[in-house]
């Protein structure tokens, strides 16, 4: 029996419960199978670098170095963008975000130096630029919101630590020592030194 792709296989053992294992047929590319493939920004630079190789096919001799720096560049992207989100730190996450995104940012520089000397068209120069923007834009939020969720120390009043510190010693000379048996100086009744 077939089922919206999925393959019914029921055992039936002696009149005991019934078991069903649904085994599928393979999971679509276009489906999220890990963290990374959720994020619109990601699925985004992949776009970006599908559109990249398509015009770099075009692009002649004369503008090989632009165009392999391009790609290069254009894959570091989603390349970064997955690494960074499998960190677990928040920091080691924000330093990739922040490479993608300056990958991002030397990808309009090579478009337009590509633009100026006649490898890309205006069309597509423009329209490519305007994904990189949302590209930048969306790392950027992503980078900020990695930042800012992080406790300052100012949020700690400080005070309090110091006061139960001194709490703490309030009452250091009030131990009643053994019969016989008298403090060496410098010295607390639990062994540990006092200043």
């Amino acid at each position: 029996m077939t089922r919206s792709g999925i393959e019914d296989i029921v055992l039936v053992l002696r009149r005991q419960p019934v078991l069903v294992l649904l085994l599928g047929t393979g999971a679509s590319m276009t489906e999220p199978i890990f963290d990374h493939d959720r994020l619109d920004v990601y699925r985004l630079s992949i776009e970006y670098v599908a559109s990249s190789f398509a015009v770099a096919k075009d692009l002649n001799s004369c503008h090989r170095h632009a165009r392999d720096q391009w790609l290069r560049a254009a894959q570091s992207i989603p390349l970064n963008i997955a690494e960074g989100n499998g960190k677990r730190s928040l920091k080691d996450r924000s330093r990739f975000l922040d490479i993608a995104r300056g990958s991002a940012l030397e990808c309009v520089a090579i478009q337009d130096i590509l633009a100026a000397t006649e490898g890309l068209g205006d069309d597509r120069h423009g329209e490519l630029k305007r994904t990189l923007h949302r590209i930048v834009s969306m790392l950027t939020r992503l980078i900020a919101r990695s930042v800012t969720v992080g406790e300052s120390a100012v949020e700690y009043n400080a005070g309090v630590e110091y006061e139960y510190r001194d709490a703490e010693y309030e009452y250091e000379y009030e131990y009643k020592y053994e019969e016989g048996r008298t403090p060496e100086p410098g010295s607390s009744p639990d062994g540990f030194s006092r200043r």
